[in-house]
């Protein structure tokens, strides 16, 4: 299972907060999976990479929420954590910057807070995206639009992630963690 973070509505699609739904997208163009299946309040495409079934995930609870998805969806496709790949905004990175983890914790941000929460684990991949540092109040940052300048980094991103999740599923966390980190 591969799941993008954000929150639904028009609103939000260019917001920093929403990355994680940009990055989903451009895996599920790659590989051609349409991603408007409804499951357990979430937005699902089915099909595969490389051989490997897969499911894309976009969660329509908003971001604070997002284990509710998570956690429903891994029980009926009987998903274990560790083959979970979340990709979602880190304010901690510089805009554009990647950094792939095999587990680790939610390091403040509230939608992998409450998919810990959720699956009783922090042992499950991730793959942060920058949003650049905030210079305002977090909240108002991370509902931002980007950029044209940082939208163009974004782009550049987009284009390599079916390459950096495809690199998890069949080569390993450590071999694209050494790659794109």
């Amino acid at each position: 299972m591969i799941v993008g973070l954000g929150n639904p509505g028009k609103k939000y699609v260019n917001t920093r907060h929403n990355v994680g739904f940009e990055m989903l997208e451009a895996v599920a163009s790659y590989y051609d999976i349409k991603i408007k299946k409804s499951k357990c309040n979430a937005l699902i495409g089915e099909g595969k990479i490389k051989g490997k079934n897969v499911v894309l995930v976009k969660p329509q609870t908003y971001m604070n929420l997002s284990g509710e998805s998570v956690g429903a969806l891994a029980k009926f496709y009987k998903i274990a954590p560790e083959n979970i790949i979340v990709i979602y905004d880190d304010v901690a990175l510089d805009v554009a910057k990647l950094r792939i983890r095999a587990n680790g914790s939610a390091g403040g941000h509230n939608g992998m807070k409450n998919i810990i929460s959720h699956l009783k684990t922090e042992n499950f991949p991730r793959v942060r995206v920058g949003v650049g540092k905030p210079d305002c109040d977090l909240v108002d940052y991370v509902l931002q639009d980007f950029s044209k300048a940082e939208t163009k980094q974004l782009i550049e991103v987009a284009k390599i992630m079916p390459e950096v999740i495809e690199g998890i599923l069949l080569q390993g966390i450590t071999y694209s963690m050494n790659k794109y980190n």
